[in-house]
């Protein structure tokens, strides 16, 4: 990986857009392990050349890539002629416009290390309401379910049980999921990323018919509590941010998305 990924900040402390990088970094290379997908290393990028179904996925690993990065990087995305390439800029220094991509932007965002129970607000669940860890093959494939449906991940639609988070999923130490049951009904679920420095938490999400009824708040609130002591990190959808806003996080950087 780039060195700036190793960089530390004046204080002592690797700064929030560097620690947000690197979970990301670790997801896309955890996917990929887990799916059998190429995982293409470059000081500057690491790429993950996924299935018909899941395209490409390049993550920028420093605001300054050299030309052969770039080169590499423009290749990974002429090899795809299917167009299913996504490439996430989190320092907003590249411009992929010839490339034929076009962007958007999107907000990371981290909240400090807290202690336990420091979320802020409520944090107790309704009896009707249910949060656990998905530590079994069949909560592992309703996990997988939800967020298909609920966020959705269009690309991989129709769903297939175990093409998204494969079982062996599982076996690492290095991610969690959590699923919320309403009245016993799958309500909404995600996906944590552990690396050591930091908690990634992705793919919040609330299936329709459960929405607007706090779901996502008591999920978010029982992930905060199972990283508490961690600085914890996400890329918010503009309709997600307003409950991040109101959990402590804050805007490190508006990422840009290629595709």
């Amino acid at each position: 990986m780039s060195s700036v990924l190793t960089d530390v900040a004046s204080e002592g402390r690797m700064s929030p857009l560097l620690l947000a990088n690197r979970n990301a970094a670790a997801l896309w290379t955890a996917l990929a392990q887990v799916r059998g997908n190429e995982v293409v290393q470059r000081p500057g990028f690491v790429g993950v050349k996924g299935s018909e179904r899941g395209g490409t996925r390049i993550l920028l690993l420093g605001p300054d890539p050299d030309e052969d990065d770039l080169a590499a990087l423009a290749e990974l995305v002429r090899d795809r002629r299917d167009g299913k390439v996504v490439v996430e800029d989190q320092f907003g220094t590249v411009d992929l416009g010839d490339l034929g991509l076009t962007s958007r932007r999107l907000p990371v965002m981290i909240r400090d290390a807290a202690p336990p129970g420091s979320a802020g607000g409520a944090s107790s669940s309704p009896p009707a309401v249910e949060i656990v860890r998905a530590d079994s093959e069949s909560l592992l494939e309703t996990v997988e379910r939800v967020v298909v449906h609920g966020f959705p991940l269009e690309g991989f639609l129709p769903w297939r049980p175990g093409e998204v988070f494969p079982r062996t999923m599982l076996e690492r130490q290095d991610v969690e999921f959590f699923l919320v049951t309403r009245d016993g009904v799958p309500a909404g679920a995600c996906m944590v990323v552990l690396d050591g420095t930091v908690g990634g938490v992705y793919w919040v999400t609330t299936l329709p018919e459960h929405r607007s009824r706090g779901i996502g708040r008591m999920l978010m609130h029982a992930v905060l509590e199972r990283l508490s002591g961690l600085p914890v990190t996400l890329t918010a959808a503009t309709a997600g941010k307003p409950l991040y806003d109101s959990l402590g996080f804050d805007v490190i950087t508006q990422a840009t998305w290629w595709s």
